[in-house]
């Protein structure tokens, strides 16, 4: 965890930079094609960087540039799926990224083409993995829907988000050998603000970007009118936090189209929550007593980085990349209370989980013709080596040893409840992009290969905690994943495709060896014995137009076996489990490949920019997911949504309106709480006013009229009782304003 000290250090470097710098901005107007950008899903650009090998570039991916981010305003994943693309989720309750009707560890996250872990300690709440970046230090976020077998590989069944951070080149214009940006904001949500400073120098061949953003904030607003303490209170309970990211990349371009490159990373989020809702006159924890819990989310990488671009034609290798990293990321959950009654004295929790380990993933392309049909082959490999370590410590007046039944049934702190984990994943990938003459029909085969290895290893902790756990058995397996696509450009403006794709996630160090609870009250407890789960995915779209007038539209079925998942025991699995089901009069619980499912829908976009300066687009994302055994919804998938928006610009200002219909949770749906349907209006506007060059104004109002309403994914496990509903709902109206200015 970061020290307030260099909180403070980051805070001051900011402002200065902010006061320093605003004076001096030279850089060129936004041009009018980014101003008058209205798709709503927008076909992915192919830029210099954008190579055969990249994970973005095929139909199913969508990108949003950073010029689209800023006229947005989008901060955070829930902005991405509120004013860009409906299809994108964010659950706040596991904090993940949920695409298509699955999350967690069913989608990818990478950053500059290194995959973050979603992090689950399965027993107590402490999760997390796409939330640990910040968004001004963004260059463009590519969104893919869908199994891409051949690229992204193990986890991806869901799609994959993909975050490209800046380069040197993107501060520095054209003919300058310097830039940079400097930007703040507020958001009246959680009376949030951020500071950010971004320069790049460029001497000869050399170049170096340094960036720095810090945030403050409070606790997120939310409808309830009912403050105090006690189960009564609606308002939400009140939270501070920090969040500060540091970014440095050092980047150097030799003859013949080679760079190599230098890159690290640090980002931290810290937020402490005075829990009211919980404390009662009468119960454990009460108002003259401290009861509050904290949230604290760290990633740090550095990485070597190569890129290639052939200067000709005529050479076997067009392009290449290749990163070598190491990556740590660590999410802590801790409480720090009063507690009163029979087991008065301090409560102290500091449940930890992280991942570390060196990293590398590659590949290349080459170009060759056979006849008339033109090649693009790319062949690329990805490996990570790493070490998962959980520990719970903690501060308790129970006594560790169990005298009667519950006498201090929830103590199970001071120990870890999995081994650690030494994990070992290797794949290889191929394709080739088969273009065939001039008949505007390409054909691109792929196939992934996956190999995993987890190896539990004994620490004391994990041995003292009490369930008396014994070390499990390590878990191996593989897995070959094909795929093929099938693209024609009927002309300039409209290409059709159709793709098949296997996908494959293999099992978590959680899933396979979590023990978790003790003797007289329950157990929870991995399985090592757990297999892969693996998808079948069919798509077929179109994509229409271009940035005048265009859309998409994707219709896409999907087929899941072995999903993992935990559930209760019957008396025979807890006996061959090794357990006697007398000893947890609560029962016991574990993870089991047991569900079938599906998931199919429609995902659909148009725009249209009229010469008058008007512009309207419209959105719509159903997604269906259904258990095959039990025949109900998959409660991660989230309803429907709809968005039309219109909006007006011209070469220095505009105005944009949009609505964002919702349906309902439907009754045949699991989830707990069936959150109804709702309907949003958001307006906002910009200005860069031609007497300040580079200087870019953003504001808007969102929920206009102030209207109630609940996420379907943020309340689908949420303890709702009668008179707590309005705890549980979203902001009302809110306002939101950003400046950035770039020189």
């Amino acid at each position: 965890m970061a020290s307030r000290h260099l909180r403070s250090i980051l805070t001051t470097c900011t402002a200065l930079a902010l006061l320093s710098f605003a004076g001096q901005a030279t850089a060129q107007q936004t041009t009018q094609e980014e101003q008058g950008e209205a798709t709503l899903k927008p076909i992915t650009l192919k830029g210099t960087r954008v190579k055969a090998g990249d994970v973005e570039n095929t139909p199913t991916a969508t990108e949003t540039t950073e010029a689209q981010l800023e006229k947005k305003q989008v901060v955070s994943i829930e902005d991405l799926g509120r004013s860009i693309d409906p299809a994108v989720n964010f659950n706040r309750a596991t904090k993940s990224l949920n695409i298509r009707g699955l999350e967690g560890n069913r989608v990818t996250t990478l950053v500059d083409g290194i995959p973050l872990s979603y992090l689950s300690d399965g027993a107590r709440s402490t999760a997390g993995g796409a939330d640990s970046i910040d968004f001004f230090s963004l260059t463009s976020v590519n969104v893919v829907k869908g199994a891409d077998s051949s690229r992204i590989g193990d986890g991806a069944l869901g799609g994959a988000l993909l975050f490209r951070t800046l380069e040197p080149e993107d501060l520095i214009g054209e003919g300058k050998d310097w830039g940079g940006k400097v930007g703040t904001g507020f958001d009246s949500v959680d009376d949030s603000w951020y500071g950010g400073a971004a320069i790049a120098k460029k001497i000869e061949n050399t170049s170096v970007l340094f960036l720095g953003t810090y945030k403050k904030g409070h606790e997120r607003d939310n409808k309830g009118s009912v403050g105090g303490f006690g189960s009564d209170r609606t308002k939400t309970n009140p939270a501070d936090y920090d969040q500060y990211n540091m970014l440095f990349k050092l980047r150097h371009d030799v003859e013949g189209g080679h760079r190599f490159g230098i890159t690290a990373e640090k980002f931290s989020f810290d937020k402490d929550i005075d829990l009211k809702q919980a404390q009662t006159a009468a119960g454990n924890y009460r108002p003259e007593g401290k009861h509050t819990s904290g949230e604290d989310n760290e990633r740090t990488r550095v990485s070597l980085d190569y890129e290639y671009e052939a200067p000709s034609a005529d050479g076997l290798i067009d392009a290449a990349k290749a990163t070598l990293y190491w990556q740590k990321q660590e999410r802590v959950d801790s409480q720090d209370s009063l507690r009163f009654g029979s087991l008065a004295g301090p409560f102290k929790r500091n449940n930890e989980i992280s991942e570390a380990g060196f990293g590398f993933n590659g590949f290349f392309d080459s170009g060759f013709d056979t006849g008339t049909v033109n090649h693009t082959f790319t062949l690329g490999t990805s490996i990570f080596f790493s070490k998962a370590e959980q520990y719970s410590a903690g501060v308790d007046s129970c006594d560790t040893v169990f005298p009667t039944p519950f006498a201090c049934g929830m103590l199970h702190t001071n120990q870890s409840d999995m081994p650690d984990v030494d994990s070992s994943k290797v794949s290889v990938y191929a394709q080739d992009r088969m273009t065939f003459g001039d008949s505007g029909f390409s054909l691109t085969p792929g196939i992934r290969f996956d190999w995993y290895d987890h190896s539990p290893k004994n620490t004391p902790a994990y041995l003292g905690n009490p369930a008396t756990p014994v070390l499990p058995n390590g878990s191996s397996d593989s897995a070959f994943s094909p795929k093929i696509l099938a693209e024609y450009e009927l002309n300039k403006d409209i290409t059709l495709f159709g793709q098949w794709a296997m996908g494959f996630r293999s099992p978590t160090s959680n899933e396979m060896y979590l023990t978790y609870g003790g003797a007289g009250s329950y157990l929870r407890i991995g399985n090592p014995d757990l297999e892969p789960e693996t998808s079948n995915g069919f798509e077929v779209g179109a994509r229409l137009g271009d940035n005048d007038f265009g859309g998409s539209v994707n219709l896409f079925y999907n087929r899941y076996k072995n999903f993992i998942d935990s559930r209760p025991y019957s008396d025979p699995e807890i006996i061959a489990a090794g357990y006697d089901p007398a000893d947890y009069l609560l029962g016991v619980s574990g993870y089991q490949n047991i569900a079938r499912a599906k998931i199919y829908g429609v995902e659909f976009s148009v725009h249209k920019n009229f010469e008058s300066g008007f512009n309207t687009r419209a959105g719509l994302a159903f997604t269906r997911g259904i258990n095959m055994e039990t025949d109900r919804y998959l409660n991660s998938v989230a309803p429907l949504k709809a968005v039309l928006g219109v909006g007006y610009a011209t070469d220095v200002w505009g105005v944009d309106a949009l609505w964002t219909g919702v349906a309902g949770v439907s009754d045949k749906s699991t989830a707990s709480f069936k959150a109804p349907g709702y309907g949003l209006v958001d307006l906002t506007a910009w200005w860069e006013p031609e007497q300040v060059k580079g200087l870019s104004i953003r504001a808007g109002i969102y929920n206009v009229f102030d209207h109630k309403y609940w996420d379907a994914l943020n309340t689908k496990d949420a303890s709702v009782t009668p008179g707590s509903e309005d705890y549980f709902t979203e902001p009302g109206r809110s306002f939101k304003i950003s400046l950035t200015q770039r020189f």
